[in-house]
């Protein structure tokens, strides 16, 4: 085991990550190694849970030192990702970090990596940490866990005593001495001694900074350093001596200076090399030995029956226990699920009455569990119940509803299955977020999934789209695990699509809705590389003494300029565009302006004209013409069509007296017309319905002979047509064509039947359209000879008869009655 945690520990301080980063950086990354979960099944989670203040009294440092000094430093070198945890309240309750180092041996190193720790592995390390320097806790209905070796040392040093101590306990066997370097010492390293030349060595430092470790260890009562006696009565050969390592094999700490000591007779000053021949360091480094003189009894290791344990530091009086009201060990974080309370619950080792260890008397050998015990709930957990109502995290007050107003944190994905599948992948992300980011982010899913299903040629298919997606993002980052802010990831990284081309399908260079490789893609890195091409033809012809690197140079040089004359082209066009856009937008906007104020000035020219009286009839608020008026003028029209029409049917319209009596006549039987119908809708009308609303009546009657007149007309237009088509002009015209259609139709047969029929169907359409242009021509220049007509018409009736007509039209107010009688 002891081996085994100093592979461990060796690989990770020189990982390039960590190795040259200072004291209080190297010890953080060991403190958070222990502290990791070991990986269970085909699940790996390596994120480790701590408070700053916590770590910080790990070290002997305070806070600032923490963040300074070993934060800051690994997460610049990449050899430590931190996230803050934060309550639902948003206040921050702990630092969630993930060392690089042990992920990557996870990942990719194999189980044969020295960084594969198992649980009892990863325990024990932990174990052996706390017995050193763990600063002690105080869990509740739980035994104490007392503080370690150097928990009491702390300020300038601190961690670099931690460290060194835990290094030498590492290479330290049962015997309790420290292996020290072999070979020759130069005089530098004969002022220092080779016990601080092998801690040197351990820790990567100055011989001076070494010594000063060894002094202040010294000073605290874990390391002991003697000289051997030789026969020469010299200063023999000095040794470091752990002695919590001693203490908790058991090993009595007997007087070295002996008169038969069996050591080399060599002075510790003497030159040479001191170490076994062929022999090799355990660290990697030549010098330090595995084990000191294997054949004496007291540098022996334990018997191969022993069962692997770790060591035990003696109990030292406490300097002060730090006492919380819910401890924190570290070792099991309860409420995950998928570790047990305790890290190692069954490596408990009880000590015999009767065995070697308790005869001892021991106070380390007796001890208690290999392990602290870890406590119920978190002390976070216990403090944030013990705040009064209505405080938030720290005591600090908080208004009322704030949790109510603060969207709680989910743990599941939305119900919504579109999203399910979509946000599967990073589902472990998602429990990462809080409330309000978990909004955010599904917000965002919709709308991306409404995006893609308009991009796809197959409803249905953009949740799978989108898995995908995020799975292949997921994959170029590394792994969930090396996503710090998995927000900012969604939104910016995940959940974003990165379009290659102008085509709006493009994803990273893939169709979307195909899968395959973009075509326009191609199409760019064609014109790319054609380009390319082009340019090195035309250096190639201009300067053809170039070598080799000059014209690559020379190409790339001017593949930049024409790179940079595209993007003052692209700029160019852009500001063009947007200029254009403006233009547009202010020539909409001057419309809809204008428009507004020409729809504003016609509903006020609207509003005036409404209020005008009938110029008829006077009727007030008319809009300037009543409906019976306008139905009398459209009467009045119609009228004035049938005449004209009428007059334009004659053989010869010139004749005034032919058109004058055909103007009398189509009077008279419009009028004959008009008059029974206006009678059958008296005759129809209730009893006192003319009394009660003689204007209504009136308008009636008017509409009536609108009615009838419209459909009257257009049979006198139908029966003028006919007339014309039967006149001179259409008669020749019809021969004309006939005789035209038969020579064109068939020439060999020109009395065939069909050309015969072909014929008579042409002159039959010429006829008609001779007929109605001729009543079009006639009725837009109806001539001197309609208005002769009408003249003449007017003079012939005499007055007494004109008379009696005016005298029989109604005046407003009159009921329909007397327009009648």
């Amino acid at each position: 085991m002891r081996l085994r945690l100093r592979a461990a520990v060796q690989s990770l301080l020189a990982d390039p990550s960590i190795a040259g980063q200072s004291d209080v950086a190297k010890l953080a990354a060991v403190v958070l190694l222990a502290k990791s979960r070991a990986p269970k099944g085909h699940r790996d989670d390596s994120v480790t849970s701590i408070w700053v203040a916590e770590l910080g009294r790990w070290m002997g440092v305070g806070e600032s030192t923490v963040h300074r000094r070993a934060l800051a430093p690994l997460r610049t070198s990449d050899g430590l990702h931190t996230e803050e945890v934060r309550d639902e309240q948003g206040y921050p309750t702990g630092l969630k970090c993930l060392v690089m180092p042990l992920w990557r041996a996870r990942k990719h190193g194999g189980p044969r990596h020295p960084l594969a720790l198992g649980k009892a592995e990863l325990a024990t390390l932990l174990r052996l940490c706390e017995a050193l320097f763990g600063h002690g806790w105080s869990p509740e209905g739980k035994e104490p866990t007392p503080p370690g070796l150097l928990a009491g040392r702390s300020g300038k040093g601190a961690a670099t005593d931690r460290l060194g101590l835990l290094l030498m306990v590492l290479n330290t066997p049962g015997s309790g001495w420290l292996p020290l370097g072999g070979g020759s010492m130069r005089k530098a390293e004969k002022k220092h001694g080779r016990g601080a030349v092998t801690l040197a060595r351990l820790l990567g430092c100055s011989l001076a900074g070494a010594r000063k470790v060894l002094d202040r260890l010294t000073e605290n009562g874990v390391v002991a350093r003697e000289h051997r006696s030789t026969t020469t009565r010299m200063r023999g050969r000095g040794r470091v001596r752990l002695l919590p390592v001693a203490r908790a094999y058991g090993r009595a700490l007997e007087v070295v200076q002996t008169p038969n000591d069996v050591f080399s007779a060599r002075p510790g000053s003497a030159d040479g090399d001191l170490a076994p021949a062929g022999t090799t360091g355990a660290l990697g480094t030549p010098g330090i030995c595995e084990v000191e003189d294997a054949g004496i009894a007291e540098n022996q290791e334990r018997p191969d029956s022993a069962e692997f344990h770790a060591p035990h530091a003696s109990v030292v009086t406490p300097g002060g226990s730090l006492q919380l009201s819910g401890g924190f060990s570290g070792e099991g974080r309860g409420g995950c699920g998928d570790l047990p309370e305790r890290a190692c619950a069954g490596e408990d080792q009880a000590v015999d009455g009767e065995s070697s260890l308790a005869e001892t008397g021991s106070p380390v050998a007796g001890g208690g569990p290999l392990r602290g015990e870890k406590p119920k709930e978190s002390p976070v957990d216990e403090q944030m119940e013990q705040r009064p109502a209505g405080a938030g995290a720290g005591g600090r007050p908080r208004a009322v509803g704030w949790d109510k107003a603060r969207r709680q944190r989910r743990a599941d994905l939305p119900a919504d299955l579109r999203l399910r599948v979509a946000l599967a992948p990073v589902a472990w992300l998602w429990e990462r977020l809080s409330g309000w980011q978990q909004d955010q982010v599904e917000a965002a899913a919709k709308k991306e999934l409404a995006r893609l299903e308009g991009l796809l040629a197959l409803p249905g298919g953009a949740p799978r789209l989108l898995a995908a997606r995020l799975g292949d993002r997921l994959e170029e980052t590394g792994g969930e695990a090396l996503v710090d802010r998995p927000y900012g990831w969604l939104i910016r990284r995940g959940l974003t699509q990165r379009q290659a081309c102008s085509d709006l399908r493009c994803d990273d260079g893939t169709r979307m809705d195909t899968g395959t490789a973009c075509e326009n893609c191609a199409n760019v890195l064609h014109t790319r590389r054609a380009r390319r091409a082009r340019v090195a033809a035309e250096i190639s012809r201009d300067r053809p003494g170039l070598t080799d690197d000059e014209h690559l140079q020379a190409l790339e040089d001017r593949l930049r300029e024409l790179a940079a004359l595209d993007a003052e082209d692209f700029v160019r066009r852009r500001e063009q565009a947007a200029a254009e856009q403006a233009r547009r937008d202010a020539a909409r906007a001057a419309a809809q302006e204008r428009a507004e104020c020409e729809r504003q000035a016609a509903a006020a020219e609207e509003a005036a004209r409404q209020v005008l009286p009938c110029t008829d009839c006077g009727l007030a608020r008319a809009a300037g013409l009543c409906e019976g008026c306008g139905y009398r003028r459209r009467v009045a029209d119609l009228l004035t069509e049938a005449e004209r029409v009428t007059v334009a049917s004659l053989a010869d319209p010139t004749n005034t007296e032919a058109a004058a009596r055909a103007v009398e006549e189509v009077r008279e039987t419009l009028g004959a017309i008009t008059r029974a119908a206006r009678q059958r809708y008296l005759n129809a009308l209730e009893p006192g319905q003319n009394e009660a609303d003689p204007e209504g009546v009136r308008t009636l009657l008017a509409y009536n002979e609108l009615e009838v007149l419209t459909q009257v007309v257009p049979q006198i237009r139908t029966s003028a047509l006919a007339t014309l088509a039967l006149g001179v002009e259409a008669d020749a015209e019809a021969d004309r064509t006939h005789a035209t259609e038969h020579r064109r139709r068939d020439r060999h047969a020109p009395d065939g039947a069909d050309t015969l029929t072909a014929a008579e169907c042409a002159a039959q359409a010429a006829r008609h359209r001779t007929a109605e242009h001729l009543l079009a021509a006639r009725e837009e220049q109806p001539g001197k000879h309609q208005a002769a007509a009408r003249a003449r018409t007017a003079a012939s009736v005499p007055w007494s008869q004109r008379l009696a007509e005016l005298a029989a039209r109604p005046l407003p107010g009159e009921t329909a009655g007397a327009l009648v009688s």
